[in-house]
């Protein structure tokens, strides 16, 4: 899965969680802080992410990426080593 397909199940899910944000246009620097989103919705996309790419990863590897680009590039690298 590319970044720019992993950005996109993210805004999605970013969408369904916080739907205020719906029309909105989300870029790979806005941070999920940023958004609005506490600890418990911060978890929520990205449990939803991680569901829609079918890996099972522990929560606390999403920590490091600082913002919404940052994490679909993470989590497509882990989607590509997954496929091997």
């Amino acid at each position: 899965m590319t970044k720019e397909e992993t950005f996109s199940l993210i805004a999605e899910a970013i969408r369904e969680i916080l739907p205020e944000l719906a029309d909105r246009d989300l870029t790979d620097a806005d941070t999920l802080d940023d958004l609005g989103a506490d600890s418990m919705d911060r978890a929520e996309i990205v449990m939803t992410v991680l569901e829609g790419m079918d890996l099972d990863i522990p929560l606390v590897e999403t920590h490091g990426p600082r913002n919404l680009g940052e994490l679909a590039q993470h989590l497509s690298g882990k989607a590509a080593v997954k496929a091997g």
